[in-house]
């Protein structure tokens, strides 16, 4: 991987950003905000499909004889990265239920401060019983 495939999306992605402060910080019109909010989406989806453009060109360009593997370790590697995001999604939703009751609970009455974090310690749990179940999987190609 040369350096212009690394700057090249950087730059876009600082470029599409910075904006996005000014946005966020200034009193900006809800419909002038939601013109930049959509051509900010609309730029940043176009930045990851240039570098995803760009990485293809050099796959293809690639020897197909340098590509090891089977159809077995690709499958239990996508087995792994599902395990993984799945879990991290299903933790964070859960801790986005948990967490909110928790600190009710807790500014109602002190008492509460134990029982509520173990409820939100379930909820980060499962991000890493996945991540386990993804170490697993991978130890085993």
């Amino acid at each position: 991987m040369n350096l212009v495939m690394f700057i090249l999306p950087a730059i876009a992605v600082v470029l599409l950003s910075l904006p996005l402060v000014k946005m966020f910080t200034s009193k900006v019109s809800k419909e002038s905000a939601k013109w930049r909010l959509m051509t900010h989406v609309g730029g940043f989806f176009g930045a990851v499909a240039l570098t995803l453009c760009l990485s293809m060109g050099s796959a293809f360009a690639a020897d197909a004889a340098s590509i090891t593997g089977t159809l077995a370790q690709g499958l239990g590697f996508i087995a792994a990265a599902l395990a993984t995001g799945c879990s991290a999604l299903g933790a964070g939703i859960a801790v986005a239920a948990a967490a909110p009751a928790a600190i009710g609970a807790f500014s109602e009455n002190d008492n509460n401060f134990g029982k509520a974090l173990i409820f939100v310690a379930l909820g980060e749990g499962v991000a890493i019983y996945g991540l386990l179940i993804s170490i697993l999987i991978i130890n085993a190609l």
